[in-house]
């Protein structure tokens, strides 16, 4: 557990007198606050012997709290003459010294770690420093994690994936992370006592793949309910996921109660005082509709303290909790006491299991309904909770900063957060201009409460680029210059120079990364989007840098084939590419139809349906980590019978399709999959074009809703279909694009200059 905070850092003369006192009452440093030094120091060694094998035993890593000497994290490089190590690693905590090491292998060793591999070749002997080297982070925190990612990424994860993650967490020098696992096994227990019978809790938790909204009080029900044996295993989960963040330094973030309560509840206690908030994103009061307790109502503060009570009892506490209580969803009344009585009635809940509690809460409500949250909504909301004892998570900062227009949210810290993908999307994105200027912009923001940075994705294992970029920042006092520094990291990342491959990426660098103005990275390609006469495929980039980019890395294969990052790379250009290649060819269907011209709707559609979505879908399945089957057969590994590998299997296809039961928030969590590509996009476009020839053939209109209907049919039948779809891949990656390459790049570069299709 953690000590009392403590004393936090002088400020900077650029961040004012409000900050120097907010940081007064923020919990120290990791250093300070959680394992001890010997503790923290044994977990960075053993990170150490997991990631580099015997050669961990020429780096010396310890662990000195006093290095940060009060402030935030801080570590120090050296080689120490004579020694018999090559680099002597020392940080205030874990995390720093992980920091350091990662600092380390990739700015003198060239290696790189990533979602989608490492690149570890290290120089023998390991290189010497020329002198010391000493960084501490311009912040007090590097968040990691957004509530949806729980769901579109962890949702089926066993420990030996978790282990992976806390190790990247800890090497990408983050700090701060919620631990949400195994939170419903209490909530379960915290039911029972009050009196609600097991129904009643079952028909209320959501299956596993939608517990992030359960939550937060989106849904109920939706694809459950929970087997005991999911509770006991996130259970066995959460224990070594918390020991393992807190033994290397981290801060973990344990959720707490936000109002929401299932129908039970109002059975059990009749007179209580809730309402039932609306329907949530399309569904009805079937699964949504969450009933929201009075914050007045005694039973407030009784349920919310039972629960939080019984997580510290479980896991322990670093006094940090988070609650969202109208994410996506407006409050009952605009009035700023009722929303003060709310926020206030949810932080007196977490004080009254823990007197030392802080309230971390996503600020994402503030933009998502500006309509409603005026300045005295926010400060209102904000002030109902002292100065101090929240931090506010900035969600959307590289496209639209809240801080801007609250002034500082009105004296709460903040995180300043690059969320960057909805959903868990495929797709080339980045807004690398905002996150390389947007930090260093808001600590100069007049009297900012700026308190860090924080990377939260709705779903992670994507552009790897944009995190590496981002927790380098983390730590940087200053902007970098971004062609330089993205030539660096082809480099490193494949692990040789390579002229063609950094010209790649350059290119990339100042087309789909550089999105500016507000940017949403939600794919909406026509490609992984229900066919329609009135799709959007405008890009905010030159499509010829993506096919140009493609040339200069299959140029590059035969130098770097043999890399893992490389191959991973090569197989998400050709997908970026064969996406923008659908839109052309849906374009051109379009125009067929609309001008009559049967004999060109049946070329183009013939080729997208029959050749490039077939050559797209034996692309992604020569890669693990883009394969269908690796998604479905996660889910099911965490089964323990028959029953519940279905219905997870039934979780797992729903949340990347329909995402409902008759498709509320239909292709939102769409992804590029292979065997996903074939029988579920490439069966809707098939349907499609069949209905537009129809159309001309008999001389009727094409009806949308008619459509609609019948392709609902074709979409819930791949959900139930129980097709198994392998888990390891097939074919060679190289050979495939190169084929797609020779087949579509001349055209697709003519379409693209031309600006035709």
């Amino acid at each position: 557990m953690a000590a009392r905070p403590g004393p936090g850092p002088a400020p900077g003369p650029a961040l004012g007198l409000a900050l120097a006192l907010l940081l007064l009452l923020l919990p120290p440093p990791p250093g300070l606050a959680g394992a001890g030094d010997a503790r923290q120091e044994a977990a960075v060694r053993a990170l150490a012997r997991r990631l580099l094998g015997p050669r961990a035993a020429a780096v010396e890593l310890s662990v000195e709290a006093a290095l940060a000497a009060g402030g935030p994290d801080t570590y120090r490089l050296r080689s120490p003459p004579g020694a018999a190590v090559a680099v002597a690693v020392t940080g205030s905590s874990g995390v720093a010294a992980a920091a350091g090491l990662y600092r380390y292998l990739r700015d003198f060793c060239g290696c790189h770690l990533s979602w989608s591999g490492a690149q570890l070749r290290l120089p023998d002997p390991l290189p010497r420093l020329r002198a010391e080297i000493r960084a501490a982070a311009p912040g007090r925190y590097r968040y990691y994690q957004n509530a949806c990612t729980q769901s579109y990424s962890y949702a089926w994860w066993d420990w030996e994936r978790w282990e992976r993650e806390i190790d990247w967490m800890a090497l990408s020098g983050i700090n701060l992370a919620p631990a949400y696992a195994g939170q419903e096994a209490a909530w379960q227990r915290v039911y029972r006592s009050l009196g609600l019978n097991q129904s009643e809790i079952d028909g209320y938790f959501t299956g596993p793949a939608f517990l992030a909204w359960n939550r937060m009080g989106n849904l109920h029900g939706w694809a459950g309910p929970l087997p005991p044996a999911w509770h006991l295993k996130q259970l066995y989960l959460q224990y070594r996921i918390v020991e393992r963040m807190r033994s290397l330094g981290m801060i973990t973030v344990l959720p707490a109660f936000a109002g929401h309560v299932p129908q039970g509840v109002l059975r059990v206690f009749p007179h209580v005082n809730a309402t039932r908030l609306g329907g949530w994103s399309h569904f009805d009061c079937t699964y949504s509709c969450t009933y929201l307790l009075d914050p007045e109502d005694p039973m407030f503060q009784v349920i919310g303290t039972l629960f939080l009570k019984e997580l510290i009892k479980e896991f322990g506490t670093d006094h940090i909790y988070s609650a969202d209580t109208f994410n996506e969803m407006t409050p009952l009344f605009s009035d700023p006491a009722y929303l003060s009585r709310v926020s206030n009635a949810v932080f007196r809940s977490m004080t009254g299991a823990d007197p030392e509690a802080l309230w971390l809460m996503q600020g994402w409500l503030f933009q998502h309904q500006p309509d409603f949250w005026q300045p005295a909504q926010v400060r209102a909301l904000l002030h109902g909770v002292p100065l101090g004892r929240m931090i506010v998570l900035d969600l959307f900062a590289e496209s639209k900063p809240v801080y801007q227009w609250t002034e500082s949210f009105y004296g709460q810290p903040f995180i300043w957060c690059m969320l960057h993908n909805f959903g868990g999307n495929h797709g080339l994105f980045g807004t690398v201009e905002a996150i390389n200027h947007g930090p260093f912009a808001a600590r100069r923001f007049p009297n900012s409460t700026m308190v860090g940075t924080g990377l939260v994705p709705e779903g992670i294992e994507q552009n790897d680029m944009v995190y590496e970029l981002m927790n380098e920042l983390g730590w940087r006092q200053e902007p970098l210059d971004l062609p330089s520094w993205v030539t660096r990291y082809a480099e490193r990342r494949y692990g040789a120079p390579n002229a063609a491959a950094a010209s790649a990426w350059r290119l990339l660098l100042r087309s789909v990364y550089n999105c500016t103005g507000v940017c949403v990275n939600h794919n909406r390609s026509p490609l992984v989007r229900r066919p329609s006469l009135h799709m959007d495929t405008e890009l905010w980039y030159n499509a010829s840098d993506v096919y140009e980019a493609w040339r200069l890395l299959l140029s590059a294969s035969a130098e770097l084939g043999s890399s893992p990052t490389f191959r991973y790379d090569l197989v998400d250009v050709t997908r970026q590419a064969a996406q923008q290649l659908v839109s052309n060819y849906y374009l051109s269907i379009r125009q067929a139809f609309q001008s009559h011209a049967l004999p060109e709707l049946l070329t183009a559609g013939g080729v997208l349906v029959y050749d490039l979505l077939p050559e797209l879908d034996s692309l992604l399945s020569s890669h693990s980590l883009f394969l269908l089957g690796r998604w479905l057969e996660s889910a099911r590994a965490v089964a323990t019978s028959d029953q519940e590998a279905e219905q997870y299997e039934l979780n797992a296809r729903n949340q990347v399709t329909l995402w409902g039961p008759s498709g509320n928030i239909l292709d939102y969590a769409n992804k590029q999959l292979g065997g996903l590509v074939l029988d579920y996009y490439g069966v809707r476009w098939s349907l499609f074009i069949s209905a537009l020839v129809e159309s001309l053939n008999s001389g009727s209109p094409f009806h949308q809703d008619q459509f609609n209907q019948a392709v609902f049919q074709v979409e819930r039948g791949f959900v139930y279909n129980k097709k198994r779809y392998p888990a390891v891949p097939a074919g060679d990656t190289l050979e495939i694009s190169r084929k797609l390459f020779l087949k579509y790049y001349p055209s697709a570069l003519r379409h693209s200059r031309a600006g035709l299709v």
